[in-house]
């Protein structure tokens, strides 16, 4: 099926008028029980979706953009988002936001939201849920209705479209290797955000560095809905076997700072901590968090002039795969030589 279904193509299908299908789906006393259960269910083998916004007819275009994102409340997103909406401005489009809330129902349920919207194309981030469980037929959906898709920061290789994030691989592994290099030989790699594409790569990177320089990795992960572990990370420091930790976000560094501190270590003299995101958090917290700077408002902007310029022809027919450039910032919570 190419395309997306109209009130027109059912119309055809049953030989009938576009209003008399309307007036079926809208359940209006006018029409029989018996014809109004035939439309709907051709409706729903059709895929058809209401359009709640309504296409310009000629152009069919709403330039509308939606954005689908797991969580407004980390730097990171929150970022993003700001160079999202100021990139679709200057473009002259708008777009509709959706919070998939790491669940892989309400991604799915915001995929049909966008779809019954018309929206022109879509901007997301895939949820914690959706890549643990690597289901994906929900983002297939938005082909056959001719929705383009962009993806960034979390993105899968399986999914053939537009990208945009950084190497977060050689980040953790360039990262990993300062800590060592500083002087810390037991580094550990913290993570809260686990199943996910970057939490992937990161720890590959730091796993990578620490076999390089023939060092134990140490991973520790834990669910943002559960406990911080703080005795376990003060109990490693404690035997000898914990000096420095990269945090796979601006999150965990911070609740780490914060425990190995109330635990009467010195930072960095004791242990060393760079973090993933270069939030205000991390520039003003005491001590300033040294971080690695994803350029996410960069991201923002890159995705939606991807899918913009995607939808007006302006890119090759191959999907692109951008890898932004970052760099590591150090501060107060590591060592300088």
């Amino acid at each position: 099926m190419q395309g997306k279904t109209t009130l027109k193509t059912l119309a055809e299908i049953l030989e009938i008028s576009p209003s008399t299908v309307s007036k079926a789906l809208h359940d209006s006393p006018e029409i029989s029980e018996k014809l109004k259960v035939k439309i709907r269910e051709l409706a729903k083998k059709e895929h058809y979706i209401p359009n709640a916004m309504g296409r310009n007819l000629k152009s069919r275009e709403t330039k509308t953009i939606g954005v689908i994102i797991p969580d407004i409340l980390p730097h990171f997103f929150a970022k993003a988002l700001y160079g999202m909406e100021a990139m679709a401005g200057e473009m002259g489009y708008q777009i509709v936001i959706c919070i998939s809330n790491e669940s892989l129902k309400k991604e799915i349920k915001s995929i049909h939201t966008m779809i019954s919207s018309g929206v022109d194309g879509v901007v997301m981030s895939l949820s914690q849920e959706t890549q643990a469980k690597m289901q994906i037929e929900h983002l297939l959906q938005l082909k056959k209705y001719g929705i383009e898709l962009v993806l960034f920061d979390r993105v899968l290789s399986i999914i053939n479209c537009d990208k945009v994030s950084i190497n977060d691989a050689l980040q953790a592994e360039q990262a990993t290797v300062e800590l060592i290099k500083s002087g810390c030989k037991k580094v550990g790699y913290l993570t809260n955000i686990l199943n996910t594409s970057v939490d992937d790569q990161r720890k590959q990177g730091y796993q990578d560095a620490m076999k390089r320089y023939k060092l134990r990795n140490r991973v520790i992960g834990f669910n943002p809905k559960d406990e911080f572990p703080a005795k376990q990370i003060n109990t490693l420091i404690a035997e000898g076997k914990l000096d420095a930790i990269l945090a796979a976000n601006e999150l965990s560094a911070i609740m780490t700072i914060k425990s190995v501190l109330d635990s009467g270590y010195e930072i960095p003299k004791d242990v060393s901590v760079i973090g993933f995101t270069n939030g205000v958090i991390s520039a003003n917290f005491r001590p300033s968090l040294s971080s690695i700077d994803q350029h996410e408002e960069e991201q923002g902007r890159l995705a939606m002039e991807t899918i913009i310029e995607r939808l007006q022809g302006k890119l090759p027919k191959e999907p692109l795969d951008y890898k932004l450039r970052t760099s590591i910032i150090h501060r107060e919570t590591t060592r300088h030589e």
